[in-house]
């Protein structure tokens, strides 16, 4: 288990202070001065070297996408963006950083914000979170009043300005595209690829878009170093990571572990184990609703960082664990996504589109096994060429975890049909 010493969020649970001086009684803005005298290549070289990878799903390495921006200030500004709208099911880790450790996340935003030339940062924060967004802003003026941001943010001479902006509860928008669309006051909605953030984000200008979980890292990697990151965790998955443990648990919680721990003991020395025993686990999501769920058998040995789940053929993503024992209903569980996933596709892309909900009608249908034992290979089929097909991922997202269930459990649906087939019809019934 991951110590109490090498902890970045020390105030997960909210049982001290989130304000200004509890922070800093933690930690939060210790001679943060210091680490930007360093200069800006210091700080991306070091963040390059810890191997933080972008704690939103994608896995993208922190430092080399700083490294992306423009190394000089021409006539557009320079812009950074955090992610905070959090919409997938079964995630809840942002919002705890923002409730009860704010200042971790405005400091990093000082930091970032210096690496990459930008005076300006954007917390795009989901609607939904209103206590959040409190916390936020209070946090902010109390930085202000501190003289931590502003135009001599830290007394170091650079201007930092942080702004909340609260978007409209709309899961794409945490599509960086789709979130600069909804900062620009447009429809949420992804656009083409290139041009990138980097070259042409908000307004058109540079910009560097990160989720709330990789910027409140950044502070902590640059006071410890980027050698004691990567003593945490496996080669290419260092540091750690929360984990939202929600589901058939005796404990549900949010959990800061290090990265690459089996499942089966995080589930059991944080959760408290799985409902009724590990014997009764029937299936586990392993990073959150967009990725494929892994089997029972192949829960006790999973390890939960990037290379160790795609090696299942699943995925970390915003590494929300839910849990689900033999009482779950698979079928019906999988279609509640897909229903979710219809319910948020922006329709700009035609695969995505038509798909999403032609997938939902047919887990529907798959629920109640009225289907033809055929269809289980036209509905896979369907997934295969809705993914990669559309700007932004939300097409594989609503693929990824009916293709989970087809992989590891066509038994249930093939049960299902023939069920169906075998009951006497109504007007027999009847009879």
């Amino acid at each position: 288990m991951l110590q109490d010493k090498d902890r970045v969020f020390t105030n997960l649970y909210g049982f001290e202070d989130w304000h200004l001086a509890g922070a800093r009684a933690r930690g939060d803005w210790d001679n943060t001065k210091a680490l930007l005298d360093k200069g800006r290549e210091w700080i991306i070289e070091e963040m390059k070297a810890s191997g933080l990878r972008g704690r939103g799903g994608a896995g993208f390495s922190a430092g080399l996408k700083w490294s992306f921006m423009p190394k000089t200030v021409g006539e557009r500004p320079h812009y950074l963006l955090i992610n905070a709208d959090e919409g997938e099911p079964g995630t809840c880790k942002d919002r705890d950083i923002m409730r009860f450790d704010p200042h971790k996340l405005i400091e990093g935003c000082l930091v970032a914000g210096y690496a990459i030339n930008a005076h300006v940062a954007y917390i795009y924060i989901r609607g939904e979170f209103v206590q959040e967004a409190i916390h936020l802003q209070t946090a902010i003026d109390e930085a202000y009043e501190a003289g931590l941001l502003g135009d001599n943010a830290c007394g170091t001479g650079w201007k930092m300005d942080v702004y909340v902006h609260r978007g409209a509860g709309a899961y794409v928008c945490g599509e960086e595209t789709a979130l600069i669309q909804s900062l620009e006051g447009k429809k949420g909605q992804p656009r083409l690829k290139p041009p990138f953030p980097a070259g042409a984000g908000l307004y058109g200008c540079p910009s560097t878009v990160n989720n709330v979980e990789t910027i409140a890292n950044a502070p902590t990697i640059l006071r410890r170093g980027a050698s004691w990151y990567t003593s945490l965790g496996r080669e290419n998955n260092h540091g750690t990571k929360i984990f939202c443990i929600s589901g058939h648990v005796n404990q549900p919680c949010n959990v800061e572990e290090e990265m690459g721990i089996p499942l089966r003991e995080l589930i059991e020395k944080h959760a408290g184990g799985v409902r009724g025993g590990w014997d009764n686990l029937l299936a586990v999501i392993p990073g959150g609703a967009s990725v494929p769920l892994l089997p029972a058998a192949l829960c006790a040995d999973a390890r939960m960082d990037y290379d160790g789940l795609r090696e299942l053929r699943s995925g970390l993503g915003s590494g929300a664990v839910i849990v689900m024992d033999r009482s779950t209903d698979l079928v019906a569980a999988i279609a509640r996504l897909s229903r979710f996933f219809a319910h948020e596709s922006c329709g700009q892309c035609t695969p995505c589109r038509e798909g999403t909900p032609w997938i939902s009608k047919m887990m529907a249908r798959m629920v109640t096994g009225d289907a033809e034992p055929g269809e289980i290979d036209v509905l896979e089929d369907v997934t295969r060429r809705m993914e990669g097909r559309t700007i932004c991922a939300l097409a594989d997202a609503a693929a990824w975890p009916v293709q989970g269930l087809i992989r590891h459990f066509r038994p249930e649906l093939e049960r299902r049909i023939a069920a169906r087939k075998d009951a006497p019809s109504s007007s027999a019934a009847a009879q």
